[in-house]
């Protein structure tokens, strides 16, 4: 078996085409490169004249098959394409037009549609291509497909599976009722973690390029915010889409947990509850009525204050901390304990501003993974103990080993912010000069908190929520220039979070 990439997971899989499409590498190009790749492998195993037999379902891995069956037929094949499904049912642009193409050559290709189980008969081929289901199916397989998996398996011949046989599930490897033996998979761009336990039903596993930039794999995108979006049912209701507790302000500073705030909620987070000295809770919620304030007595966040949070600390989803809380003694250590409680308690945490310089340097595993610190240079100096390096290659170096020594997802926030869970790391380019300005860090915070508290990973709401307060941003600087405020960014968030597609014009136009 061939490997060029690690074993991927569906989503990534997904993330890859996606931000692929953003860079301008469209899902045609991969189908066409996909489908080459189907049918030169079966070339250089079979002579000009074999019979071939493709089944293919109406999702993205048919339009694979039929794109095989193009170029097949032009070598001097004899290709059967058998549709498995309504034509109707032909969703994806990529297929459809695919779809089309092959139809146009009903003289070389011979195409048969079964719409239902019964009418599928068993037929033996030289080479029986299985593309049926791709990547993305989950529970037992259903009809037509499964009388499709069973004549395929009874028919003799060569049986070849696209990208994963059908009926294994490509991230675990279950099978799902019945799956296709195939004596080789070809599997696009990467091996998929499944097939590495599911060997039995694949065959020979070998790897095909189909033309996915590294770039798609290096650079957040809008795959990165894709899988981050959560979907509503009719039956939603309050406080099932997170509860975020952001721990912030001081006599001085109430704008930051506000800007905190506001960006959770464009995310989409239900609840958001702002814990602040009495003062300035009190100019926080004069600020805006879809904030809940806790007031706590005094001017400054103390270790008094801990205690009464817990009942807070127990309900939320998520915590941010830091924003605004300054670095009064007692402040600092009052963060240090309702840091370790939420540590202790394994509540997803996000430390940002103060609430990072009131840890200090941090020179052993503190974190469990599902902590995000999002520091500038000048803080990643203070909790890490090294200047971060101004090359994008050794700054990743070290923001992976930081995060790895420490145990938390690091956000290194700069011209490409830098992502890492001390294994995974991912860039962000969206952005622009004109968020210099103040509170756009606070923005990014409250983007970031909201995912987590929705349930988002810490590594995928990290990488998403870089893209989209720089694509918010980016799209205010096409309004308005540079001279954003960072409230300027609240009302875009929802456009990139509902169409992070949107962005790719601003994409084009820095890359000409």
């Amino acid at each position: 078996m061939i490997q060029h990439e690690p074993a991927l997971t569906s989503v990534e899989i997904m993330i890859l085409d996606r931000n692929s499409e953003y860079l301008g590498v469209s899902t045609l190009q991969l189908m066409e490169n996909a489908g080459r790749s189907i049918a030169e492998e079966i070339t250089a195993r079979f002579g000009r004249g074999s019979e071939v037999i493709i089944y293919g379902g109406a999702g993205r891995n048919g339009g694979d098959g039929m794109v095989a069956a193009r170029h097949l037929a032009g070598r001097g094949f004899k290709v059967t394409y058998r549709l498995v499904g309504e034509e109707s049912a032909i969703s994806d642009v990529a297929a459809l037009h695919n779809w089309h193409a092959l139809k146009a050559m009903s003289s070389t290709v011979r195409i048969e549609e079964y719409r239902d189980s019964s009418s599928i008969s068993e037929v033996n081929s030289e080479v029986i291509v299985d593309a049926l289901l791709g990547t993305g199916v989950r529970g037992k397989l259903r009809q037509p497909i499964l009388r499709a998996v069973q004549v395929i398996n009874a028919s003799g011949g060569f049986k070849m599976s696209v990208d994963v046989p059908t009926g294994v599930d490509s991230d675990s490897g279950d099978v799902l009722g019945e799956a296709v033996r195939a004596n080789l998979t070809v599997t696009l761009h990467a091996v998929k973690t499944g097939l590495l336990k599911a060997k039995k039903f694949c065959g020979e596993i070998k790897v095909a390029d189909i033309g996915i930039p590294p770039e798609a794999g290096i650079f957040a995108g809008p795959g990165d915010v894709d899988v981050v979006v959560t979907r509503r049912s009719l039956e939603a209701h309050k406080g099932e889409f997170g509860r975020l507790l952001v721990v912030g302000g001081s006599e001085i500073f109430t704008g930051a947990p506000t800007l905190v705030a506001m960006a959770a909620y464009r995310t989409g987070t239900d609840l958001v509850f702002v814990a602040a000295p009495e003062k300035a809770a009190q100019a926080i919620s004069s600020m805006s009525p879809n904030l809940i304030t806790i007031k706590l007595p005094g001017d400054n966040f103390a270790l008094a204050h801990v205690r009464l949070l817990r009942e807070h600390l127990e309900k939320a989803s998520a915590i941010a901390i830091g924003p605004g809380l300054g670095l009064n003694k007692q402040t600092v250590n009052a963060v240090r304990k309702i840091v370790a409680l939420a540590i202790q308690r394994r509540k997803p945490l996000l430390l940002d501003a103060d609430g990072l310089k009131a840890l200090g340097v941090v020179r052993k595993r503190l974190f469990d993974g599902t902590t995000v610190v999002t520091p500038h240079s000048g803080e990643f100096q203070a909790i890490s103990g090294k200047t971060p390096s101004r090359d994008l290659k050794p700054r990743s170096d070290e923001v992976k080993e930081f995060a790895s020594r420490s145990g938390s997802v690091v956000l290194l926030k700069g011209r490409f912010d830098v992502v890492s869970d001390g294994t995974r790391v991912k860039l962000n380019g969206t952005g622009n000069p004109g968020m210099t300005v103040g509170g756009t860090g606070d923005v990014l915070s409250g983007i970031v908190a909201g995912l987590m508290a929705q349930g988002v990973e810490a590594f995928r709401a990290a990488v998403a929520g870089a893209f989209i307060n720089g694509g918010a941003g980016d799209l205010a600087e096409e309004k308005m220039g540079y001279h954003l405020t960072p409230t300027d960014l609240l009302e875009y968030i929802p456009m990139i979070m509902n169409d992070p597609m949107c962005h790719k014009t601003i994409l084009q136009r820095r890359i000409r």
